[in-house]
């Protein structure tokens, strides 16, 4: 008895729930959230850039093109591609790696197994980092 019970409070509030959101106005709260996180330097990605998201965060950390760029610094290529998606608070890191001596990202992309462009993630580390 008691377990039916309980099933059938859970459908019974779940049916309410369902209730209330269909009758209730919704409110867009991205304004709120988006001011929220303001402070912590959170940023949202821009349209493009979420469509891009799944080819962006496919970096398996091999290092594969940390060899082929060539490149030694605070922040390692591997790095670099899920770096953006990590604390916001080392994508100063990630930033000032790529000043100076360019690394030759389109060589660490093209030896990518994974197909992860890493100019375009670069790009967004870059645009994260300045606010």
């Amino acid at each position: 008895m008691g377990r039916t019970d309980s099933l059938a409070k859970l459908a019974w509030a779940y049916g309410l729930h369902l209730t209330r959101r269909r009758l209730s106005p919704t409110r867009p709260q991205v304004q709120r959230l988006l001011d929220t996180y303001a402070s912590d330097g959170l940023l949202p990605l821009t349209a493009a850039e979420q469509a891009r998201h799944p080819q962006l965060i496919g970096c398996i950390n091999c290092g594969l093109c940390a060899l082929a760029a060539g490149r030694m610094g605070r922040t390692r290529l591997p790095d670099l591609a899920s770096a953006y998606m990590r604390l916001y608070s080392r994508l100063g890191d990630a930033s000032s790696d790529l000043a100076g001596d360019l690394p030759d990202l389109e060589a660490g992309a093209a030896s990518c197994p994974v197909g992860v462009p890493l100019p375009e993630v670069a790009a967004i580390v870059r645009r994260l980092a300045a606010g």
